[in-house]
């Protein structure tokens, strides 16, 4: 078996229990894929692998398959507390090259931060790849100008989930880059 993914789709839930594992449960049952057996892996985007849509990545599973996954996953049970879930992925120009994902998972982010954070690693990861140096303390959106003028990326996306606590449960946020093989 060829063990290079060949696409990627994006998919987020959010979760609520009075247990922690269920509220987790919940929101893989929201991302579409609580129904997988979920491997997490690493942060390569393998050259030439394409990103396809939530629905048309979901119709490809299968119960009790094995799905390979870039997670990111961030719960509390304080009510009011904001917890945000976000994997950013950069894609290289050369399709012969790989990309990068990133997760973040942090308490008290907004969805924006959340966003901007992952893009930014994603980008910072694949750019010191590629022999670009940009300073780290610059804003992402300084950065993410940089990156693009060098006509080394095409394009960074994320996708995020934020949700706050609330009383007496946990609250659980997902966000899954999931991959697929050709068969």
């Amino acid at each position: 078996m060829n063990h290079v993914p060949t696409n990627v789709f994006l998919t987020k839930g959010v979760g609520r229990h009075k247990y922690r594992l269920k509220s987790f449960e919940e929101a893989l049952r929201q991302a579409e894929v609580a129904h997988l057996n979920l491997v997490q892996v690493s942060s390569i985007l393998p050259p030439k692998c394409r990103i396809i849509s939530r629905k048309a990545g979901i119709s490809r599973l299968s119960p009790g398959q094995i799905g390979f996954c870039v997670m990111a996953r961030a719960d509390t049970n304080e009510h009011g507390r904001l917890v945000a879930s976000s994997v950013g992925i950069a894609i290289p120009k050369n399709c012969e090259k790989w990309g990068y994902l990133s997760e973040v998972h942090g308490h008290g982010m907004n969805r924006q931060q959340a966003e901007d954070m992952a893009e930014d690693l994603a980008a910072e990861m694949l750019g010191t790849t590629l022999g670009m140096e940009v300073d780290p303390d610059k804003a992402w959106s300084e950065k993410e100008q940089a990156y693009r003028s060098s006509g080394l990326f095409i394009k960074t996306t994320s996708i995020t989930q934020t949700a706050k606590g609330q009383q007496n449960l946990w609250t659980t946020t997902v966000a899954v880059a999931m991959f697929l093989f050709d068969d």
